[in-house]
């Protein structure tokens, strides 16, 4: 009679114009095989986050997407102010 947490990123979506990367993470308990619950989470990374934690998959999409003209426009609109007033 084995419980297992296992943590899996089920999900991966790049959206926007800055190729947001949005990752759903499932926390799913089994017994025995069975699985009991499944819960999730979601996060989103920004162009000009730190990625070296993420697992090798979601870091092989951010540097697919992330393209120095991406990462220079993402900083351009950062620094305009405008992400304030969308809010």
């Amino acid at each position: 009679m084995a419980i297992i947490k296992s943590i899996e990123h089920d999900r991966i979506e790049v959206v926007g114009d800055y190729k947001h990367v949005q990752v759903r993470e499932a926390t799913v308990i089994t017994e025995d095989d069975v699985e009991l619950t499944r819960s999730f989470r979601r996060y989103v990374l920004h162009p000009d986050a730190n990625i070296s934690g993420e697992t090798a998959e979601i870091q092989a999409v951010c540097n697919a997407v992330w393209t120095d003209a991406i990462k220079a426009a993402w900083i351009a609109y950062q620094a305009s102010g405008l992400e304030r007033q969308v809010a």
